[in-house]
């Protein structure tokens, strides 16, 4: 895109799932996002008179926050509504009055059938914000990271140890078509989502690059270039809290399971981290550590989306 010209669209329309971008809309929203950050000035009006509607079941710092200031510095605003969506109403109800009043929606839900049931009845933008099964806006934060990182994405070697969860998803389909290896790490029992993963190996052996899902930390982490965990008990899993520990306890990313990946490798996490379970301080407050710079950029990727959406 040349300063001030159209964005490019997204042929979906939405954003439910990440494969909902094409790789060539992957690639145009990354480059989209370098400019963004480079000269936000230039696109400081570029949503003026836009509204979007922010719908969260969950808590949020990163999310709601950075979706509310990239619709301000677009020239856009925004309304925002807490709790269980679809709770007092019928989902397609809430959707057909949320697209009268704004023009997009965005929704943080612990359901992915919400997130497609806003999609089908809602004549305007959906995007997911999280489910329990992806989380595209932090994927596209965390490719877009690397690339400030490395400067070229393809031929990297990802490495995710932990849950294989919804950040995991959403990384395992984005990574192959960047040209990015991908390897997750879980223990016995918290392997990624088998249809996921199968879209995911598919993608890879199209890109011709290596998806690996093992038990085996040290085996993943080999040569990586990033080094990704997560919570090992996220929202709406308390009660598992306990036994997950234990189950996760060899999955700690340390200094020294760090120092088996890539010399530059950098570590990154989607935050907020359980210092002491997942990681430790000696990793998330390193030089190494890029989870601050993941965070800047759910601003700017999203920007983007936004504009790709809706300008």
């Amino acid at each position: 895109m040349s300063r001030g010209g159209a964005p490019p669209r997204i042929a979906a329309g939405n954003l439910t799932q990440d494969l909902d971008l094409s790789q060539d809309e992957l690639h145009e929203l990354l480059a989209l996002t370098r400019e963004l950050k480079r000269s936000p000035q230039a696109f400081g009006r570029a949503l003026a008179g836009k509204y979007a509607s922010i719908l969260f079941e969950k808590p949020s710092l990163r999310t709601r926050l950075t979706f509310e200031l990239a619709f301000k510095q677009l020239g856009g605003d925004s309304v925002t509504s807490n709790g269980p969506i679809g709770a007092r109403e019928p989902l397609k109800d809430v959707a057909r009055n949320l697209e009268r009043w704004t023009h997009c929606i965005v929704a943080r839900t612990f359901s992915q059938r919400t997130i497609d049931e806003l999609a089908q009845w809602a004549s305007v933008p959906v995007i997911n914000a999280l489910s329990d099964l992806y989380h595209p806006c932090q994927a596209l934060a965390d490719v877009f990271t690397l690339l400030e990182q490395f400067g070229e994405l393809r031929g990297l070697k990802l490495a995710f140890v932990g849950d294989g969860n919804n950040v995991a998803h959403s990384l395992m389909l984005d990574a192959p078509r960047l040209g990015i290896d991908f390897a997750i790490a879980t223990p016995p029992g918290y392997e990624p989502n088998a249809e996921i993963a199968a879209a995911a190996a598919g993608l890879a052996a199209v890109a011709g690059t290596r998806l690996e899902v093992t038990h085996e930390p040290e085996e993943a982490v080999r040569g990586a270039q990033a080094v990704y965990t997560d919570v090992w008990a996220s929202m709406g899993q308390e009660a598992e809290a306990e036994r997950r520990r234990r189950d996760f306890a060899p999955y700690q990313v340390t200094p020294e399971l760090l120092a088996k990946a890539a010399p530059e490798a950098v570590f990154m996490h989607c935050l907020p981290a359980k210092r002491g379970e997942e990681t430790v301080d000696e990793v998330i407050e390193s030089c190494r550590s890029v989870v601050f710079a993941q965070a800047e950029n759910r601003l700017h990727t999203q920007k983007a989306l936004l504009l790709m959406l809706l300008a």
